[in-house]
């Protein structure tokens, strides 16, 4: 870390789309293209932040060097003066970014700046429409860069709220109910997020301070840091049994409290992955959202589920997930063969998409379940490489749909006669989707497949046929779509204009960047994993 050292970089990614925000809500009238222009401005500029901190990271030392905190709220919660003890809640306005969340962070703003180009299609209420959208950026770049776990809430709630009403006012003929599912799902899961942090709060945030010529002070902190500290330390409260404490420990946290911790976390985040059987509500969005929100839904919103089982879950709570890591990959297996078995059997190409989606997040739970570095690394590469795929996919779903009325397969082919950029675009992003060498969907498959076979060769024989699979379902419906006997109708079809081509090219260079050069990613994440796998490794409690 060089040329940030004195630049609060994290709080200017994180509050910049504010700006953009305030900017749409104080323009004048109801000219859509100065919605539009000011939304693609005020998504470049974390974009290019975010570049800049990329390049700036000093990959040697884990990005330790990047955090900024603020007091937030501090509460005392004990009347009683006569104890001569202070016992306070506190909060603090902590940011953060590592080699887990630096990649997904630029993923991010790479994706939401993309929407913001295929919104240029949104034909209502344009000022509403962008607000949301600015919001929905700024919730998504805080989930990925708070360190602390109400903050982190707080954030995540941002995003369902906003996505909620980008879904149900703005998206196709069910989008209500498309909509009110999302909300239900991602709703629950919230709140088994919410039980799962306080108890944290309540057992690992605990702490005592004290002051040189003052009481002592109880303190409760939701600073993920200190929480993390405390698990990892068995000398802290949170690991010492009663009689090692005067025989009173309400902090402790006992193995069936830790295991019951570690299986709400797998299911609130489980959710949003989404793992099977919690997906349903996902393909009604992929099938009713509009195309901006489904590229920022499939290609970063679900990437936050896998986020906060990576961070809350197993970075916490090692011990329970080194003993369910068959649970994991047997989970992985299933997410990956169902969604590939299931894809090959739409006649909607969204449906197709969604259920790809579903299958791909099966290799993250595979690389997770690996257990080793390079299985943690390829799932890390997985969830970049798939956001950058999907968000390309559903740009040219969108830009099909407009042209054709329709995304379902018996409908659609020949195509590459009148939009031969278009159809090129689609090839080539279902040729990454099925992990052809050079593109970076190969890179993510393979790291965490070689990371699984060193412990689960049979789960990882059976996870390949599902990438035998995914080339077949992906060839079926994109060069059914590509190539084959034209409509008649479809023969005068115009070819992408450039405010389509353009982040439709912009997302090809960085999947065909990281296929060609893996190095630009993983050197990031290494040593933050080979950290993170030393205390995944460790003995039980901290040991």
């Amino acid at each position: 870390m060089t040329l940030l050292q004195d630049v609060p970089i994290l709080s200017l990614i994180l509050l910049s789309p504010l700006l953009g925000l305030a900017v749409i809500l104080l323009l004048p009238g109801q000219r859509a293209s100065w919605f539009k222009r000011t939304a693609i401005a005020a998504t470049l500029l974390p974009l290019v932040l975010s570049l800049w901190l990329y390049a700036d990271f000093d990959r040697s030392k884990g990005g330790d060097g990047y955090s900024e905190s603020a007091a937030w709220l501090t509460l005392p919660i004990n009347n009683d003066t006569n104890t001569g003890v202070e016992i306070l809640f506190s909060f603090q306005f902590t940011l953060g970014v590592d080699g887990l969340s630096l990649p997904l962070l630029l993923l991010t703003t790479l994706v939401t700046a993309m929407a913001a180009w295929a919104a240029w299609h949104v034909k209502k209420r344009w000022r509403a429409f962008f607000s949301w959208f600015m919001l929905l950026e700024f919730g998504m770049l805080g989930v990925f860069l708070a360190r602390d776990l109400f903050l982190f809430f707080i954030f995540f709630e941002i995003t369902l709220v906003s996505a909620y009403f980008l879904i149900g006012v703005w998206g196709y003929y069910n989008r209500e109910r498309a909509a009110n599912r999302f909300l239900i799902y991602n709703g629950i899961g919230s709140a088994i997020m919410l039980v799962a942090f306080v108890l944290l709060v309540n057992t690992a945030g605990f702490r005592i301070e004290e002051p040189a010529g003052e009481a002592p002070q109880f303190i409760y902190s939701g600073s993920y840091a200190d929480i993390g500290a405390n698990m990892a330390d068995p000398n802290a409260f949170v690991h010492l049994p009663p009689e090692a404490t005067g025989g009173v420990n309400p902090f402790q946290m006992s193995e069936a409290m830790g295991w019951t911790l570690f299986i709400l976390l797998l299911v609130a985040f489980g959710i949003k992955l989404p793992i099977f059987p919690f997906h349903t509500w996902m393909l009604r969005v992929h099938k009713e959202a509009p195309p901006p929100v489904v590229m920022i839904h499939s290609g970063i919103l679900l990437k936050m589920g896998a986020y906060g089982l990576i961070r809350f879950g197993l970075f916490l709570f090692p011990e329970q997930a080194r003993e369910w890591a068959t649970v994991l990959a047997v989970l992985g297996v299933v997410n990956l063969l169902y969604g590939a078995i299931l894809a090959f059997r739409q006649q909607e190409f969204k449906l197709v998409l969604a259920y790809s989606s579903i299958s791909h997040m099966g290799i993250v739970l595979i690389g997770l379940a690996a257990f080793n570095d390079i299985g943690l690394q390829g799932a890390i590469f997985q969830l970049v490489s798939h956001g950058l795929i999907s968000a390309l996919m559903f740009l040219i779903v969108g830009s099909l749909y407009e042209r054709t009325g329709t995304t379902e397969l018996p409908k659609l082919g020949g195509l590459a006669r009148s939009m031969p950029f278009m159809s090129g675009m689609l090839l080539t992003a279902g040729l990454a989707a099925l992990g052809l060498p050079g593109l970076s969907g190969f890179v993510g498959e393979l790291l965490s497949l070689l990371g699984l076979f060193q412990s689960h060769r049979w789960l990882t024989a059976a996870a390949a046929l599902g990438i035998v699979l995914t080339a077949v379902y992906v060839l079926r419906s994109v060069l059914g779509i590509t190539f084959g006997p034209q409509r008649e109708e479809h023969g005068a079809l115009r070819d992408a204009r450039f405010v389509e081509a353009l982040p439709m090219i912009v997302l090809l260079s960085f999947i065909i960047l990281l296929g060609c050069f893996p190095s630009a990613l993983t050197d990031t994440v290494q040593l933050s994993v080979e950290t993170w796998m030393q205390q995944l490794l460790a003995s039980s409690w901290g040991g």
